[in-house]
């Protein structure tokens, strides 16, 4: 009952239609702003191009930061940059071949975490295509690589036999474990991403192979034949590095220390060059800031844009800002991580009175057609924040490619659209825009 008083208390306040009403005026010099713009792209692929792999503890990973320092501060920002330490796993080198039924090179791709195989681990194979047949075959499994060919149904589902899935291979005894590439479509691609490691049972190297590989392996197994594999990793944990996160802000006017905080991860995994996993989700906040700024729109409420760290295999950039911003009252967190395709709303934690607000400002985002919003998360960077009560929303795209290319060599530049980045513009500075000035 006294969240229904609440509740209509609110809506007393701020009728349906209220803030879209109020802020209609300045949707239109976005969405102008954001149509005519042509120079998003160009500037995204200079950077890609330029600073491929950005794994957390890298080179490439700092001197990107650098790239954008320099590219921000020549812009007119003033850059901040918070400290922040972070894991440091290298990838090396790794090779598979298959030396029964027959001689053959397959591609292979450590996956991140996993210790090494010390030089050459040789193998006869037990392919499952879930834990429930690995348990059913447990007997069969000591000695052996475990090679996971599960099909791709959604990423939260299949994503588990690549975290954990060296930790169930070696609850039975085998000595290594492969995942099937995660995702629903691959041309001989290989996914990365971070694993696991169950600190009771023993740790066993483990690696993703192509689709088509895992596929190849259980028709031979299938057939009855005997399946070797030699599998070499030199993976290596060496110490933790210093990194940073990057932070821009329009302070605000009236209530500087009230914050809208919109971003993505800088870090990439070391394959590709982390186009729209996620540079794209970075430089969409950027823009939109820098439309807001550049349109001399001056905010009530401060509007910050972070560019964290460390979300691939840690999320540390998101722990650091959220204890070094304790002192700040966070209204609302943005995050852009689901790549940057034609946006379609936004999935939130949002309820009651936020709620409201938040789908009566997405009827301003007809134009671009994103208007959803829905139960959902934020995303990893801002999950900290969400853990303390604020609340959350990830822009919501047309995913239904993006799986193809999350994590592989083909995350790449060529794969964005210069509207579609431009609309999910207009849906950040939107939204960002409205909760700052409600």
């Amino acid at each position: 009952m006294r969240y229904m008083l609440l509740l209509l208390a609110f809506t007393t306040v701020v009728s349906a239609g209220e803030l879209s009403t109020r802020f209609r005026a300045d949707a239109a010099r976005l969405l102008e702003r954001t149509r005519t713009d042509n120079a998003l792209m160009p500037v995204l692929e200079d950077f890609c191009d330029h600073n491929p792999r950005r794994l957390s503890g890298s080179e490439n990973l700092e001197k990107s930061l650098d790239w954008l320092v320099a590219r921000m501060k020549s812009d007119g920002w003033d850059v901040q940059t918070q400290h922040v330490m972070v894991p440091n796993w290298k990838r090396n080198d790794a090779s598979l071949r298959m030396t029964s039924p027959m001689s053959r090179s397959l591609p292979v791709a450590a996956l991140g975490g996993s210790i090494a195989t010390n030089g050459s681990l040789k193998a006869k194979v037990l392919v499952v295509k879930s834990y429930d047949e690995l348990r059913q075959r447990k007997a069969e499994v000591a000695g052996r690589i475990v090679v996971y060919n599960v099909e791709f149904t959604t990423y939260g589902k299949t994503v588990k036999y690549r975290f954990g899935g060296a930790a169930e291979a070696a609850r039975y005894g085998a000595v290594a474990s492969l995942v099937r590439s995660v995702g629903p479509f691959g041309l001989q691609t290989l996914h990365t991403g971070a694993m696991g490691y169950n600190d009771s049972l023993q740790k066993i190297p483990t690696a993703a192979i192509t689709i088509e590989d895992a596929m190849l392996l259980q028709r031979m197994q299938d057939r009855g034949e005997n399946i070797e594999l030699d599998l070499s990793m030199s993976c290596t944990w060496e110490k933790e590095a210093p990194s940073r996160n990057i932070v821009l802000e329009l302070k605000g006017t009236e209530k500087p220390n009230e914050v809208v905080v919109m971003g993505g991860h800088i870090d990439s995994w070391d394959l590709g060059a982390g186009a729209m996993d996620d540079a794209a989700g970075c430089f969409v906040s950027w823009r939109a800031l820098a439309h807001m700024r550049d349109l001399g729109m001056r905010p009530k409420r401060t509007i910050r844009v972070v560019f964290w760290t460390n979300e691939e295999n840690g999320i540390r950039g998101g722990k650091a800002y959220d204890s070094l911003t304790r002192n700040d009252t966070h209204i609302l967190a943005i995050e852009s991580d689901m790549g940057t395709f034609a946006p379609q709303g936004f999935s939130t934690n949002g309820k009651g009175a936020t709620r409201i607000q938040m789908e009566d400002i997405a009827t301003l985002l007809a134009p671009v057609h994103a208007t959803q919003i829905e139960d959902g998360e934020g995303g990893a960077d801002i999950s900290p924040l969400e853990a303390r009560g604020v609340p959350v929303m990830g822009l919501k795209v047309d995913d239904s490619k993006y799986f193809w290319y999350h994590h592989t060599e083909a995350d790449t530049p060529d794969k964005l659209n210069a509207k579609e980045l431009n609309d999910c513009v207009y849906a950040m500075a939107v939204m960002s825009w409205c909760f700052a000035n409600q």
